[in-house]
C-alpha cells in the first residue's frame, strides 16, 4: 500500500496562468458561468487527461493509505473563493492529478482487474457535452435527441440480438443491477398481476426464481428487493464450465415444486462475473417455455459479443430469452453507467411499474410522450447515457467495437494456453469471453484451503507492487486468481511479465512462511 503522497504544487507556468484575473470581470457569480471560464477548464482538464492517456506505462493501482487521500482531499476542500482565477488553476489541476494518479489505470496493460474499461476517448467528450447541455433523458421535452437515439440504438443493436423488429422495447438504465431489478420486477407482474396494488403478503403465494450458482449477486439482493426472499432463491447447478448444467434444470424445478414454491422466473448469464460463462441459453428457453416461466439474460458482461461475427455464435439462443440486460460500460467501451435492458416483448416492458404522477406522466399519448421511457424506468433524471454510445457508433460504425472484443477474446484463449503448458499454473475453465481464472501451484502440494489462502495473498502483494491489477474469485469455495482482459493493448508478453511477477511473489511468501500455516485465514 502507498504510504506516502505526493503533493502537485509546482505547475508549469503555462497551465497555471491560463486563469490569470484578467480573464474575470469582476462579476463573481457571473464569472463562474462564463463562457471563457468554461473553455479555459476544458482546456486545462484536456491538457492533463491527454498526458493521462499517452502513458502507456505497465501500471496498476497505486493503493494509497484512505487516510492520506482524505488529507490531501480536505486540503483542497478548504479555501475556495469565487475570486481567485490563479487559486482556481492550481486547484483544479491538482484535482485531476489526484483523481488519475489514485485511480485504477484502465488504460495501462498491467489493467488486468475489473469489468469497466478505458472507454473510447471520444465518449468523455460526449460526456463533457451532455454535462453541459443538461437533457434528462426519461422524458422526451427534457431530452429531445438522447430519447430518439435510445430509440435508434435499440434497432441498432437488435439487428445482432434477433428479436423481433416489430416487437421489442429497450430502456436504459444506471446499471446493471437496476436493469435485472426491473427485469425481475415485470416478470413478478406477468406472474403475478395484483402484486402490484395489493402485494404478496397474506397471498399464500411462495414465488421463486431459479438461477445459477454463478449468478451475479444483483439478482439474488433484487429477490429481497422484490420480497422473495433468500430461501425462495432455487440454485442451479453448474457443469464443469460454470455453465448451468441444463440436464440438470427439470429436476430442480421439480424439487422446488415439491417445496411448495412458484418458480416464475429463470435468469441465466450472457457472460457471468465470476468467469465469463455463457449459459446455454437454447435448453434453458425449451425449459421456460415448457414451464411457463420467464427467461432472463444476464448479458451485462457478454451481450457484447453479439457484434462480432466471429462471437455472435456463442450466444446461440439469447434471441428467445424474455429479457436481456446489456451494460455498454463493460465491453462496449463507453463510461460507467450505461445499460440497456431489451425486451422481447413491448407490452412486457410496461409491466415492472404501474403508477400515475400528473406532473410527469401524460394519460393521453401523442407524437412526443411515444418516446417517453419513464413509464418503463425506475428513474426520472436519467443522465442521456445512450449518447455516449450513439456517438462512436455513428462516428466509427459497428467494426472497432467488435475489432476490440475479438483481440480481447483471443487474448484470453492464448492465456489459457500459456497456463496450461506452465507446470505451476493450471486455469480452471475453457474461457467463453474475456475472463478466465486460475491457481498458481507451487512446487510442494498444498491442501485446498492452504492453496485458496496463497492466491489471496499473491493477488494482495501483486496489487501493492502497483504495476499489475488483477482479481480473485471464489470458485466452489476457494480463491482463484481472475484476469478480466479490457484493454486491446495487452499482448502477451504482459501475460508472461505478469507470471513470472506472480512467481516471484509466491517464492517470497514461501520464502517467509514456507508451510503456509501463517498465511491470512
Amino acid at each position: 500500500m502507498r504510504s506516502e503522497l505526493i503533493s502537485v504544487r509546482d505547475l508549469p507556468t503555462d497551465r497555471a496562468t491560463v486563469f490569470s484575473s484578467e480573464h474575470g470581470d469582476g462579476n463573481g457569480l457571473e464569472d463562474l458561468f462564463d463562457a471563457d471560464c468554461f473553455a479555459r477548464y476544458a482546456a486545462l482538464a484536456v491538457d492533463r487527461l491527454a498526458d493521462h492517456l499517452a502513458d502507456q506505462s505497465i501500471r496498476g493501482l497505486a493503493l494509497t493509505d484512505p487516510a492520506l487521500i482524505l488529507a490531501a482531499a480536505t486540503e483542497l476542500t478548504q479555501g475556495g473563493t469565487p475570486d481567485n482565477p490563479e487559486l482556481h488553476a492550481q486547484k483544479f489541476a491538482e484535482i485531476i492529478d489526484l483523481y488519475a494518479r489514485t485511480g485504477i489505470q484502465v488504460y495501462s496493460p498491467g489493467y488486468m482487474g475489473r469489468q469497466f474499461s478505458g472507454p473510447f476517448p471520444v465518449t468523455a467528450v460526449v460526456d463533457l457535452v451532455s454535462a453541459v447541455l443538461t437533457q434528462p433523458a426519461s422524458f422526451y421535452e427534457a431530452g429531445q435527441l438522447p430519447n430518439v437515439v435510445e430509440r435508434i440504438m435499440g434497432g441498432e443493436l437488435n439487428r445482432f440480438l434477433g428479436f423481433p423488429a416489430d416487437q421489442f422495447a429497450m430502456v436504459t438504465t444506471s446499471g446493471g443491477s437496476l436493469a435485472n431489478l426491473t427485469a425481475l420486477l415485470a416478470a413478478r407482474n406477468r406472474r403475478y398481476p395484483e402484486a402490484w396494488a395489493k402485494g404478496l403478503a397474506g397471498s399464500g403465494l411462495r414465488p421463486a426464481i431459479a438461477v445459477s450458482d454463478d449468478v451475479h449477486y444483483s439478482i439474488t439482493r433484487a429477490a429481497g428487493i422484490l420480497g422473495i426472499g433468500e430461501e425462495h432463491i432455487v440454485r442451479l447447478p453448474v457443469d464443469n464450465g460454470r455453465r448451468i448444467a441444463a440436464g440438470e434444470v427439470r429436476g430442480a424445478l421439480d424439487a422446488a415444486a415439491a417445496r411448495g414454491l412458484d418458480v416464475f422466473c429463470l435468469v441465466a448469464s450472457a457472460g457471468s462475473t465470476s468467469v465469463g460463462a455463457i449459459d446455454p441459453f437454447d435448453a434453458l428457453a425449451d425449459i421456460a417455455a415448457e414451464r411457463g416461466l420467464w427467461l432472463h439474460a444476464d448479458g451485462a458482461h457478454g451481450a457484447s459479443l453479439l457484434v462480432s461475427d466471429r462471437l455472435r455464435s456463442r450466444l446461440g439462443g439469447l434471441e428467445r430469452v424474455d429479457s436481456l440486460t446489456w451494460d455498454a460500460h463493460k465491453t462496449m467501451f463507453v463510461p460507467a453507467a450505461c445499460t440497456m435492458l431489451f425486451y422481447r416483448e413491448r407490452t412486457a416492458s410496461l409491466m415492472a411499474f404501474q403508477q400515475e404522477a400528473s406532473y410527469v406522466f401524460e394519460k393521453t399519448a401523442d407524437i412526443y410522450t411515444a418516446f417517453d421511457a419513464a413509464e418503463k424506468n425506475f428513474e426520472c433524471t436519467k443522465r442521456p447515457m445512450i449518447m455516449s454510445l450513439w456517438v462512436p457508433w455513428a462516428l466509427y460504425g459497428s467494426a472497432p467495437f467488435a475489432e476490440k472484443l475479438e483481440l480481447l477474446c483471443d487474448l484470453t484463449e492464448e492465456t489459457h494456453a500459456i497456463l496450461t503448458h506452465a507446470p505451476d499454473f493450471v486455469p480452471l475453465h475453457r474461457p467463453d469471453t474475456n475472463i478466465l481464472c486460475f491457481r498458481y501451484l507451487p512446487p510442494e502440494p498444498l491442501d485446498d484451503d492452504a492453496l485458496g489462502r496463497l492466491q489471496c495473498e499473491i493477488r494482495t502483494r501483486i496489487r501493492a507492487r502497483g504495476e499489475f491489477f488483477i482479481s480473485k474469485v471464489d470458485l466452489d469455495g476457494h480463491a482463484a486468481l481472475r484476469v478480466v482482459f479490457m484493454n486491446h493493448r495487452i499482448t502477451p508478453e504482459h501475460i508472461h511479465l505478469l507470471l513470472n511477477e506472480i512467481r516471484a511473489v509466491a517464492h517470497a511468501i514461501r520464502e517467509e512462511q514456507p508451510h503456509h500455516k501463517e498465511l491470512p485465514q
